[in-house]
Parts: structure tokens; C-alpha cells; sequence
């Protein structure tokens, strides 16, 4: 079995889809779902629609795409927070982000955020805690999104995946909140430090 089929399995088996139905949500919706369809399947990301009932009786297909939960760290130690640089292909643009990643099966977006700070910046934080969970681009994504604060910053060693190629950055805590906003910026990054600002921990 190829990689990419292993990786679709772990998908269908995560706790976002615990329901049993494939590309669908728990519960019923307000709008009746008249029929699902995938169109388009990998082992990162599903795309399709719902043909949905709307309030006047008509039928649309809403489309979307489903990808899995994602953690997002900020990180701080001595002042600073941390950050990662990187290209992203996607946008075909260099960007200061924050730590993320996907949040594995039977993980939470806390113990995520563990392991994804561990392996992008070589720092193993002491203490986390959840600021916010979101859904985002809720016009088009199925995707959630997990805030995480981490303190208490210890030195290990870094394990970074084939496709990561990245470069720890520290920005002073006064300054993180200006820097992000610096384009090219992007929402996980200003979310997460307006977030962690709004609790008092910048």
C-alpha cells in the first residue's frame, strides 16, 4: 500500500470524521444534505460538495475542501517568540510564521503543538495551554485550527520532515505582533499572537 493510501486512512480514521461517514460532519445539519459527492481525494486533502436543501426549498451544491485539524504555537522564551521562516510554494512567497502542523491521530492540538515546536525549532516547551479552537474559511474549508501557548522552553534536538526545509527566527515580545503584520503575513501567524496578546502573555 502506497503512502498516500495510508496517509487517506489515517484521515478517514481521525476524530473530526469519529461519526463513521466518510466527508461528512457529526450531527444533523439545519439544512438538509440531499447527497455528498468527493471529487477529488488525496492523502492531504478531499474536495467535493453537498447538494443542500436551502430555506426556500431550492437545492445547492456548496463545495468544499476538507483538510485536517492543524496546531499553531506561540512560543516564548526570554523575551522572545519564536518563529519559523520558510518558502511556501502555495504562494510562491517567504514567510515568517509561527510553529504549526497537523495534528496527528489521537493527539491533541496541545500535545501537537509539543511535537511540532520540538521538531521545527529544536525547543521542547515545559508548559502549554489551549487559547482557542476555530474553524477556518468557513465559506469553503473543513478545516480546524488549534491556538497553543507554550512556556518553560527547553534545547532538543530538531527533527524536521522531507518537506520542511525552515529557519528558526526570535522576535522580542514587543515586537512580534509589528513584525507579523509586515507583509507577506498571513492569518495562523496574526491570529495567534493577537490571541496570546489578548490573554496577556505578549
Amino acid at each position: 500500500m502506497s503512502d498516500d493510501r495510508d496517509r487517506t486512512a489515517d484521515l478517514r480514521d481521525h476524530p473530526a470524521f469519529a461519526d463513521g461517514r466518510k466527508h461528512s460532519l457529526p450531527g444533523a445539519p439545519e439544512w438538509p444534505v440531499e447527497e455528498v459527492a468527493v471529487e477529488y481525494e488525496t492523502g492531504w486533502i478531499t474536495a467535493g460538495y453537498d447538494r443542500v436543501e436551502q430555506p426556500d426549498g431550492s437545492l445547492k451544491d456548496y463545495y468544499w475542501a476538507e483538510l485536517p485539524p492543524a496546531t499553531v504555537v506561540v512560543a516564548v522564551a526570554e523575551g522572545e517568540v519564536l518563529f519559523v521562516e520558510q518558502y511556501r510554494p502555495t504562494v510562491r512567497e517567504t514567510h515568517l510564521e509561527l510553529p504549526a502542523g497537523i495534528v496527528e491521530r489521537g493527539e491533541s492540538f496541545t500535545a501537537a503543538a509539543e511535537r511540532e515546536l520540538a521538531e521545527e525549532t529544536g525547543f521542547a516547551p515545559g508548559s502549554t495551554s489551549l487559547l482557542q479552537e476555530t474553524w477556518c474559511s468557513t465559506g469553503a474549508l473543513r478545516h480546524k485550527r488549534g491556538y497553543v501557548f507554550a512556556a518553560d522552553l527547553e534545547p532538543v534536538e530538531r527533527a524536521l520532515d522531507t518537506n520542511e526545509f525552515l529557519i528558526p527566527r526570535t522576535v522580542p515580545v514587543e515586537e512580534a505582533v509589528e513584525v507579523a503584520r509586515e507583509p507577506p503575513t498571513n492569518d495562523a501567524t496574526l491570529e495567534g499572537l493577537l490571541l496570546a496578546e489578548h490573554e496577556g502573555l505578549l
